[in-house]
């Protein structure tokens, strides 16, 4: 197996945070990025003793920048640079120093010019039992592109100088992957990897603020690993990423992040074919969400309660050791904790009341649990009373928990006393989906958390307009959309999304959107039962008559219920959002006819209907 890495560049913070937070990941290999040594107090020595302690081997230094094809006296100047880099390079204790392609106005094009100045590094470096790989820059001003980098390294045939490969200066640009298999092994002195989104961007603006971990992105990283282990390299796959997110982020979650993509990268090359190593047990098949727990105190359990009955859910249930309650109604369990100790009060007394737990349904939790500590998730343990039963949880987003029941496994008949309730019909069959906010720089970390944890995809992200900024929207479904995750996240600081981070503490679930068969009749009901919807404009309704051939009485019901309406192709999509709960969290109604999607056209509707309903002391600051 290929030694793991990551370049300094890709995390925050002071070079010795980010040292110690690249050990805690797993890493055991680091490439120095010389701006963090320049920027650093510790002196080249004291950082070597520092990876030391911290068992990380130092695997490059870099960036040396336009040294080939340079006029005099730019290249004596050049030679004596080096060796300025190669008295360095042996007090940090790295042999390998990166030299990407020459960028400069003053470079004078020629293979054979470069190769030269080369072969002339390669024998000075060879003097002091160093290397030199050659990176083609995408941008560079006569080399972008690995297969002229490879025929300069061939030609100046030296074996001090090799040649180094970064997936993103090769698939951003689209060139051929296939050269890649005709380079030998021993003149690969590093990989690099990097994935990215695909945008219509030029190719340097998009390299410096939008890399991302592989599987973050749209570029076929997995097909240039194919290409790298079809040439029998051996040496180290290390994460070079520059991202404004990342550099605004936590120094330990990213580090962690870049480990979890090398284990999934490894695990997808495994899954090739042309097979590697299996490194992950699979992922299981989730089935759906199993139940939503909120954590409250006893006043706002009531009002809960209240919001509960209305919506149409039944009292089913009363823990035998806990204040805790189920409330029911079609395959739709949910869970009111008004504990006055343990983790839901602990949830309550940080974020308010909210979301503290959602249970999954999956056909494998001990599989599940075996992925989340390979990928380095954090698990959860709680005492339980004499007869309970013990859920494997991990913490998710906003320090909620993740439960994993087995399939057909169920906690109700162990741990709860049943209540007689009510016979009345279930109009709300099941979770449609689960929306959660977070900070925007946290959003590719919790994209692969739950791609790498489940068997979830992800659609194209979108962009809402909110009536303060944009939010960005990142849908996850697994095959069968049983299991539906959104995740929102804005840059702006007074969208609904920043607002809910802002008030809750944290991130967490904002909305939870319930399917139902018909939405008119199931409204309706919560109606006579007190139930109160978000008000939208009549505006709307004026533009749905001109926009679509709906039938009058329809459209009148349509009006009458402010009910939002969306159609894609021959699928309908109607929608009905409640008032917001203690300015924390709201549910969702939805019935789908034939339709895939979130009603992302009505999202702007219903973000400035909310915005109007929104706490006085909010409308006054506007």
């Amino acid at each position: 197996m290929n030694q793991r890495s990551i370049a300094t560049v890709s995390i925050s913070g002071a070079l010795e945070e980010k040292l110690r937070a690249i050990a805690a990941a797993g890493f055991p290999a680091v490439e120095i990025f010389e701006n963090d040594l320049i920027s650093s107090g510790a002196r080249p020595r004291e950082i070597a003793k520092l990876c030391a302690d911290l068992g990380l081997s130092i695997c490059a230094y870099q960036p040396f920048r336009d040294f080939e094809g340079m006029p005099e006296p730019q290249r004596s100047r050049n030679f004596a640079r080096a060796e300025r880099k190669f008295d360095l390079m042996q007090e940090l204790g790295t042999d390998l120093l990166l030299i990407c392609s020459n960028v400069s106005p003053l470079a004078l094009g020629g293979i054979d010019r470069a190769a030269d100045d080369f072969r002339e590094l390669g024998e000075r470096a060879a003097k002091r039992d160093l290397r030199i790989g050659y990176e083609a820059l995408a941008w560079g001003r006569h080399v972008n592109d690995h297969r002229d980098a490879w025929e300069i390294v061939r030609r100046a045939d030296h074996p001090a100088i090799g040649v180094i490969l970064d997936s993103f200066h090769t698939l951003a640009p689209k060139f051929p992957q296939r050269s890649i298999r005709a380079i030998p092994a021993d003149k690969i002195f590093l990989v690099q990897l990097a994935d990215a989104p695909r945008l219509e961007l030029d190719v340097l603006s998009w390299s410096r603020h939008f890399r991302c971990f592989p599987g973050q992105g749209d570029l076929p990283v997995a097909d240039f690993m194919q290409a790298i282990r079809a040439t029998g390299y051996a040496g180290p796959l290390s994460l070079e990423i520059f991202n404004d997110q990342f550099r605004a982020g936590s120094a330990a979650r990213t580090a962690v992040d870049g480990m979890r993509s090398l284990i999934l990268l490894e695990e997808a090359l495994a899954a090739s074919p042309e097979p590697a190593r299996a490194t992950l047990p699979p992922r299981p098949r989730s089935r759906g969400v199993s139940f939503v727990e909120f954590a409250v105190n006893q006043p706002k359990a009531e009002g809960l309660a209240a919001l509960f009955g209305q919506l149409g859910f039944r009292k089913t249930g009363r823990h035998r050791s806990k204040a805790v309650e189920r409330w029911s109604q079609g395959g739709i369990e949910l869970v009111i904790n008004r504990e006055p100790s343990g983790f839901a009060h602990s949830h309550y007394v940080t974020h308010g009341p909210g979301v503290c737990a959602i249970g999954l349904d999956v056909d494998d939790a001990g599989r599940i649990m075996a992925r989340a500590d390979a990928l380095k998730a954090k698990t959860f343990h709680q005492p339980v009373g004499p007869g309970e039963l013990q859920i494997p949880a991990i913490h998710g987003v906003g320090g909620s928990l993740l439960y994993f029941l087995d399939s057909g496994d169920s906690n109700w008949d162990v741990d709860f006393v049943a209540i007689e309730s009510s016979a009345a019909s279930d109009r709300l069959t099941a979770i449609d989906h689960i929306s959660q906010s977070m900070p925007h720089e946290e959003m590719l970390s919790w994209l692969s958390f739950y791609t790498g944890m489940l068997d979830l995809i992800r659609l194209p992200q979108l962009e809402i307009a909110d009536i303060r900024g944009l939010v960005a929207s990142q849908a996850l479904i697994n095959t069968d959309r049983s299991l539906r995750i959104i995740l929102n996240g804005s840059t702006a600081t007074r969208t609904q999304s920043a607002r809910f981070i802002n008030e809750f503490f944290g991130s967490g679930v904002q909305h939870i959107a319930f399917a139902c068969n018909d939405i008119f009749a199931t409204v309706a009901e919560m109606r006579a039962r007190g139930a109160g919807f978000l008000d939208i404009p009549d505006n709307y309704y004026d533009d749905l008559e001109a926009k679509y051939d709906l039938d009058p009485a329809t459209l009148a019901s349509l009006r009458a219920n402010r009910i939002l309406y969306d159609r894609e192709g021959d699928g309908e999509f109607f929608q009905v959002y409640t008032h917001v709960f203690e300015e924390r969290f709201f549910f969702e109604i939805v019935e789908r006819r034939l339709y895939q999607g979130f009603g992302a056209a009505n999202a702007a509707i219903r973000l400035a209907a909310q915005a109007r309903e929104a706490a006085p002391s909010d409308a006054s600051a506007m």
